[in-house]
């Protein structure tokens, strides 16, 4: 198989002579261990000694069997596994000049100078001031004769490497930390439940979720399930906050809406930084409505379970990142913390982000709260904004009368999230005053006349339903371009927001080639991604997408433990995604396969046998399950039946094999949070674009859009959201096998490939590189990538 060119990796990050330990540290979060294991295999790949450190700062302290040397076994198994296997404590006596004496003796005594720190920021801000000591650590050690001379030479430095566990999100300087997303998963598997049993009884439910000092959980929440309230420190409700949230409830019930939700954050507060308690909104909406009320604090449930494919992935990623930091880092070197920016790995100076963490409390408790919500970045700032856009309806009399007709629909395969896009699609355009038009089933039921105004309350609970509600359909329009013009010129659409897939994009290049001969078709035009294949030219992300590896990981973790306890086994495992190789390798990552079979990395019969062999040296040693994905087309020849008799058959005597066809399970089920979000998130923002460009092309009593830039494309590239046109994306997509000719998660196979024992390449030129942080992030582009 043809690999990456990584003659730097092998030159200058060689981690021979080097000793790397790993601890986590304060509260517990989801996908800790998934960062433990890519640290400890990472590691042990480029050849240095990696150590656990269990109890965090605690085990430090205490030395002995504390610090253990990790083996490549050691983490096996523990991908899905909540929590943190190797224990966390809160350590006074860290924070005690002796503490630190002691923990740095102990980390002497076994050559260690390298930390891989996985905690929260007050666990990180301890790692960088033990950093600044060391140097005089070390000559209190050699006055107290426990150390010689020659060590001081010898560990001179001390490196320091962050990741941020906590599931607060509450940390400056990344978009997401690990646990975040596992969190999410929870709250919202409870809020699904609870909105059953309240829409039978007409109830209201006051929720309250953790985030003592960072609301992120609760918004994002509240985004994800459309709940009536949120209450979050960030955001203290103004004066007279009571009677508008009551008026609010209300009002939903009087549009005949069975049930209300109300989420508040465990640290929520008033705009005099009085605390609001769940008990007090229960009280409170008893008193004033009369309505039945029930309050459930989640609590601990949300630090449970096991981790998200989200967190999985972002975890292996991190720990990798703090490898390749540590390997290149020298004396000078800041201490930095790996963080997410978009879709990026990023490293950022430690104390430049605790530093802008702490100016959001203080900026809190100063109740400047708009500079405490900008300090949080850009990632909440988006979600706040959205929430508001959403969950706040003006009276039909106050809202601006644009007397455009927007017409919203789905196009190709379901894809879970898409009720969430077409109900911020839908809500957006009758806040900027468009009348809103729902298409069923694509352009087969736009040309068919199946086209119907829709109003604010038609979507109310669109967020959390799987499928498409619109109905959709894989039929493009070129053979139908006279009937849709008839049908744009009879309800007189002035736009178009398109939510699919791969037909979807082609859709709109039909469209567009069109509009010389059919004037209907010169109105702005905009697509959103929604497929789970993940295979759309132009973005990096698709709505669906997080959901199908969700089902995919889940399958998968079940899959291997129905093999426990019983003898070696591996599992084959055929993906969706046609030609596009995204669910399968990102899959595979995240549920720890040994191997994931791709049309885009082609493989032959030496491949095959090569995997099976080293299936079978590792079976012999060491691990009991193993698992191999395979991407439905990768090749016409070798089959999902090929390769599992070519396992069965060379793997004989050794293990046996299994087989499944996970199939359209993964195109079902309810949204994930991500998808939620993200479907609501991107949607908005491309309602706003269209709505922009209604005003621009407005001239003499009709709207007039021929050019290039008014047919485009909303897609993540990199650390921003841009719109395309759709034209440029041409000459960057395989029409032939409907793929992006260039697609960035293959850059991750190589990480798969290393943290399963295969001997690969792993190419580090886009390994992220220390930034400052930027207090201020640049605003999303609006422009052609």
């Amino acid at each position: 198989m043809a690999q990456p060119d990584t003659k730097r990796f092998f030159e200058n990050l060689t981690g021979a002579g080097k000793s790397i330990a790993v601890l986590t540290s304060g509260g517990d979060a989801q996908g800790m261990n998934a960062a433990v294991r890519a640290v400890v295999r990472m590691g042990i790949y480029v050849g240095a000694k990696v150590y656990f450190i269990h109890e965090g700062y605690q085990g430090m302290v205490d030395g002995g069997d504390n610090i253990e040397e990790a083996s490549w076994e050691s983490v096996s198994s523990m991908l899905q596994v909540g929590g943190t296997v190797i224990g966390s404590a809160r350590c006074k006596e860290f924070r005690t000049h002796e503490g630190r004496l002691k923990a740095a003796h102990n980390l002497l005594q076994r050559g260690i100078t390298n930390l891989c720190v996985i905690g929260g920021d007050g666990s990180l801000t301890g790692a960088n001031l033990f950093r600044e000591e060391w140097s005089g650590l070390l000559g209190e050690l050699v006055q107290q004769g426990l150390i010689d001379e020659d060590a001081v030479q010898k560990y001179s430095a001390l490196h320091i490497v962050g990741m941020v566990g906590s599931i607060d999100n509450d940390f400056c300087g990344t978009d997401m930390t690990i646990g975040t997303d596992s969190a999410l998963h929870r709250i919202i598997e409870v809020v699904d439940a609870i909105m059953t049993t309240a829409q039978s009884h007409q109830r209201t439910f006051v929720l309250e979720v953790m985030g003592r000092h960072c609301g992120y959980l609760a918004l994002v929440s509240a985004l994800a399930c459309g709940a009536d309230w949120v209450l979050i420190p960030e955001m203290p409700p103004a004066d007279g906050w009571e009677d508008k949230m009551c008026q609010k409830l209300s009002a939903n019930r009087a549009g005949m809406k069975r049930l209300n939700i109300i989420i508040v954050a465990e640290g929520a507060i008033d705009c005099n930084n009085k605390p609001i308690t769940t008990d007090h909104v229960k009280n409170l909406v008893v008193r004033c409505l009369g309505f039945d009320t029930r309050v459930t604090i989640l609590g601990h449930v949300q630090r449970g379970g096991t981790p998200s494919a989200f967190d999985r992935i972002l975890a292996s990623r991190m720990g990798v990142e703090a490898v390749l930091a540590l390997l290149e880092t020298t004396a000078n070197t800041p201490a930095c913390v790996v963080s997410l920016c978009g879709n990026q790995s990023v490293r950022l100076p430690l104390m430049e982000c605790v530093q802008m963490t702490q100016e959001v409390q203080k900026a809190m408790d100063e109740k400047k709260f708009e500079e405490a919500v900008k300090l949080r970045g850009r990632s909440f700032e988006n979600n706040l904004r959205t929430y508001k856009l959403l969950a706040h309806r003006e009276l039909e009399s106050e809202l601006p009368q644009s007397n455009f007709n927007v017409a919203v629909l789905n196009v190709g395969a379901p894809a879970a999230g898409m009720n969430a896009a077409v109900r911020s699609a839908v809500r957006v355009g009758i806040s900027e005053g468009h009348k809103m038009f729902a298409v069923n089933d694509g352009f087969e039921g736009f040309y068919k006349g199946q086209i119907k105004e829709i109003k604010w309350a038609d979507v109310g609970g669109w967020t959390g339903q799987g499928g498409s509600l619109l109905g959709t359909k894989r039929t493009l329009p070129a053979k139908h371009l006279e009937k849709l013009a008839e049908q744009m010129r009879i309800n007189n659409i002035n736009a178009l927001l398109v939510i699919g897939g791969f037909e979807a994009y082609l859709g709109l290049l039909e469209l567009l080639s069109a509009r010389g001969k059919y004037d209907e078709f010169c109105v702005p035009m905009v697509m959103v991604p929604a497929t789970v294949s993940n295979n759309v030219t132009g973005s990096d992300l698709s709505i669906g997408a997080d959901t199908a590896l969700n089902a995919i990981t889940d399958t998968c973790d079940r899959i291997k433990q129905s093999a426990s306890g019983t003898k070696r086994r591996v599992f084959i495992i055929e993906t969706m995604g046609g030609y596009c190789g995204y669910l399968a390798s990102v899959g595979g990552l995240a549920a720890g396969a040994d191997a994931a079979y791709i049309y885009e990395e082609p493989f032959d019969i030496k491949d095959l046998q090569s995997n099976v062999e080293h299936l079978t040296e590792k079976m012999k040693t060491s691990i009991q399950r193993g698992l191999i994905l395979r991407n439905e087309n990768s090749n016409e020849n070798y089959t999902t039946d090929f390769i599992y008799q070519l396992y069965s058959e060379e793997g004989r005597g050794v293990f046996d094999c299994r087989k499944n066809v996970l199939g359209h399970m993964q195109q079902g089920g309810a949204p994930s949070p991500f998808d939620r979000n993200f479907g609501t998130k991107i949607s908005a923002k491309a309602m706003q674009w269209l709505s922009k460009k209604l005003k621009e092309t407005f001239r003499q009593g009709r709207v007039f859009a021929n050019t290039e830039d008014s047919c485009c494309l909303l897609g993540m590239r990199r650390r921003a959201m841009v719109f395309q046109p759709v034209v440029q994306l041409r000459d960057e997509t395989d029409f032939v096998h409907r793929i992006p000719k260039e697609q960035w998660w293959l850059k991750l196979r190589p990480l798969m490939k290393i943290l399963a024992k295969y001997k690969t390449s792993y190419d580090v030129s886009d390994s992220g590189q220390l930034e400052h942080v930027v207090r201020i992030r640049p605003k999303d582009s609006d422009v052609s990538a």
